[in-house]
């Protein structure tokens, strides 16, 4: 689905029926590839532009080919997927393609990035001025990394809780899918960071002259490293919780194998007893009166000095 829009500072969001100078084209699912491919060749875009910003593997990068000025970021979204054990969020590219008075997006999944400047009045926000739009869609693509990341610390912490008093195979598997999202992240910012480094550094956007539009980008750019710094704290966070519960599951599993040691073997006296009195052959004391009394005593009395042992000795 291809859609346009025009906007003007301090003014709302509107709808095109087709193209106009100076317009934001937002091509979103579902698409038909013969007409992206005819707005390619109307726009003289190269068709390789479109089908990178499609492929969900793409890097965050930057290029410039005959005047058309191609970005790649990578966003995060919630995975929709109803699969067991996945990651809950995952990345995906927004492709953003300018080219004379057009400025294009172009996305292989719905997103909230692209959404928040369809549903919100942003006052600051025009189509024409490229070089804005993409700083402010930076900007919010930074603003849900963090938000995602307190999201994920806080429902690690609930599992973490619910870990201490019973460790189920649920509650590890959560915080494996947790583990999975924060590698997805922890890639991806450091991707999108080092791309906006580059952009900074050769003048991509062509804001150098622009001292407002400089700090703020180099604002965008450090609160980027600071949603790297946060995925990888939690990411090792999460790996020392992991590896402490394998620990304790590890150690809880032996306490119970010594227990149930110690308990075969205090069960071997009074059993190895009664086996021995059991024998079809002439035994001790066997026409005593009182022999089944002083037998039963007897592995009793083994039964506990055993049992004292053993508990003396912290193996029960």
């Amino acid at each position: 689905m291809i859609s346009y829009y025009k906007k003007e500072i301090n003014k709302p969001l509107k709808e095109l029926s087709k193209a106009e100078k100076g317009c934001w084209i937002n091509i979103y699912p579902p698409y038909n590839s013969e007409e992206i491919k005819t707005l390619s060749h109307h726009l003289d875009i190269p068709t390789d532009f479109f089908a990178d910003a499609l492929d969900i593997d793409e890097r965050s990068r930057y290029e410039q080919e005959d005047g058309v000025q191609f970005v790649v970021v990578n966003i995060p979204i919630k995975n929709e997927t109803e699969q067991e054990y996945e990651a809950l969020y995952i990345t995906i590219p927004i492709g953003i393609v300018e080219v004379d008075d057009y400025i294009i997006t172009i996305s292989a999944f719905k997103n909230p990035v692209i959404d928040y400047f369809l549903t919100r009045n942003i006052k600051t926000f025009e189509t024409n001025n490229h070089s804005h739009f993409l700083l402010l869609l930076f900007e919010r693509t930074v603003f849900d990394f963090i938000l995602y990341l307190k999201i994920l610390n806080n429902q690690r912490n609930l599992y973490e809780k619910e870990l201490y008093y019973t460790s189920r195979n649920e509650e590890l598997a959560k915080l494996m899918n947790i583990q999975k999202t924060l590698v997805y992240f922890v890639t991806t910012l450091r991707g999108n960071e080092l791309m906006m480094m580059r952009m900074q550094r050769t003048n991509f956007l062509k804001i150098a002259h622009d001292e407002d539009a400089s700090d703020f980008f180099e604002d965008i750019i450090i609160d980027m490293s600071q949603a790297q710094e946060m995925a990888q704290i939690y990411t090792e966070i999460l790996n020392t919780i992991m590896n402490a519960f394998a620990s304790i599951i590890s150690n809880n599993m032996n306490t119970i194998m010594k227990r149930l040691t110690s308990i075969t073997i205090i069960l071997m006296v009074p059993t190895l007893v009664a086996s021995t009195y059991g024998m079809n052959v002439p035994l001790l004391g066997q026409n005593h009166p009182y022999a089944f009394p002083i037998i039963m005593g007897s592995s009793i009395m083994l039964t506990i000095i055993l049992v004292w042992f053993f508990m003396r000795k912290k193996l029960v």
